[in-house]
């Protein structure tokens, strides 16, 4: 069986100040013709189909022309609810569209109810494990402690559970949506952690022939068997470097038989360039990055007059300007920005308490500030979720 492996579509989310709606729109056009072109037998969707829980209607109707789409392939396609959609959204109507083959996996509780694809070898079970928030599905799971690898691991246990109840030889997909310890994390994901904690050990999926991940928005190999696709394009400077891809996954009788990254349409090359504003005006070398979009960070030590449309004249697709003029730290110039870049929620409240105070908080008060920290986070969850 080949699989094709993909997730974070993020569909209708802008790039900066770019519509990227066209641009998904192309994915979409490439993952059909990748379907067809290479014998696909069936495609997996890790969540994140869409950027917020209210998407916008452009988005809902590409969404929809997909759906139509791969259906019209008879390719089935397994999809999960990621930490941007609204799960319950996501799965209106599941019951209806798996009669064409597309089965949205939502609700928690069907995470150890398999989609069954048959081959020539056998079946494939494939397991949507939707994003699970801790707080929120800590008690049907059992959990005494919210923390994603607790509902993780009770979740894979379901999972196991399940797949030990099946004819010897059934291999299986697990499809998730979370943060992998080992995985490089980029700028575009929402922050998911949850009592200081983000990632899960990978240990958590073991018994299972392949895991299609989401959440990262990097392409990346955790093992051998635990992959991230990666979204298809990207949402963030901090991904210039990515090569936007998905994975064409193959099975055999055994299980996991290989993978090969399939490269997804770059609709213009992103650049960060960095330096005085009279230099990265002159400096031959970059002028490779002419019609890329541009992060310029300025070094100046003074603010240039009127940098952006400076820039624009060589850069005509420059979309960020960062100002970060070369002081010492202890400069009294430096920006509140700069002094905060880097540090999370966590620490800039440290911070706080030992400038008002003097001393940094103990464990106790440490432990105070992330637990209100979890709840704000939590709340908006939940807000976010009943809209």
């Amino acid at each position: 069986m080949r699989l094709l492996h993909t997730s974070d579509w993020h569909l209708g989310r802008a790039f900066h100040r770019v519509n990227m709606l066209g641009a998904q729109a192309e994915f979409i056009g490439h993952l059909v013709d990748t379907v067809r072109e290479r014998d696909v037998d069936a495609v997996v969707v890790a969540g994140d189909v869409y950027d917020r829980a209210v998407p916008p209607l452009a988005a809902v109707e590409l969404f929809d022309d997909a759906l139509h789409r791969l259906a019209e392939h008879g390719i089935p396609t397994v999809m999960i609810s990621g930490n941007h959609d609204s799960a319950r959204r996501l799965g209106v109507g599941a019951g209806l569209i798996g009669r064409a083959g597309i089965h949205l996996r939502t609700d928690p509780a069907a995470c150890a109810t398999p989609v069954i694809v048959p081959d020539t070898t056998g079946d494939v079970a494939f397991y949507g494990l939707p994003y699970l928030e801790p707080a929120l599905v800590k008690d049907q799971f059992g959990v005494v402690k919210a923390g994603h690898e607790a509902v993780l691991a009770a979740a894979m246990d379901r999972v196991r559970a399940d797949l030990a109840e099946r004819p010897a030889g059934t291999r299986s997909v697990v499809l998730a949506h979370a943060f992998v310890t080992g995985g490089e994390a980029s700028d575009s994901e929402r922050d998911i952690t949850v009592g200081g904690v983000a990632s899960v050990p990978s240990g958590v999926f073991d018994g299972v022939d392949y895991v299609a991940l989401g959440h990262l928005h990097g392409s990346q190999v955790i093992s051998e068997r635990v992959r991230y696709s990666g979204s298809p394009l990207p949402y963030s400077f901090s991904e210039a470097d990515h090569r936007k891809s998905m994975w064409l996954v193959d099975l055999d009788a055994d299980g996991f038989a290989g993978a090969e990254r399939v490269d997804c349409p770059v609709p213009r090359p992103l650049a960060r360039i960095r330096g005085e504003l009279a230099d990265l005006l002159e400096r031959p070398e970059l002028a490779v990055h002419e019609e890329a979009w541009v992060e310029a960070t300025l070094t100046d030590p003074v603010r240039p007059d009127d940098p952006m449309a400076r820039l624009a004249e060589r850069f005509p697709h420059t979309l960020s300007l960062v100002f970060d003029p070369q002081r010492a730290p202890e400069d009294p110039d430096v920006s509140y920005a700069q002094r905060l870049k880097g540090r999370d929620d966590q620490q800039i409240a440290e911070d706080f308490v030992a400038h008002v105070r003097g001393a940094g908080p103990d464990e106790h008060e440490r432990a105070v500030l992330r637990d209100a920290l979890d709840a704000v986070r939590i709340d908006d969850t939940r807000r976010e979720v009943a809209r």
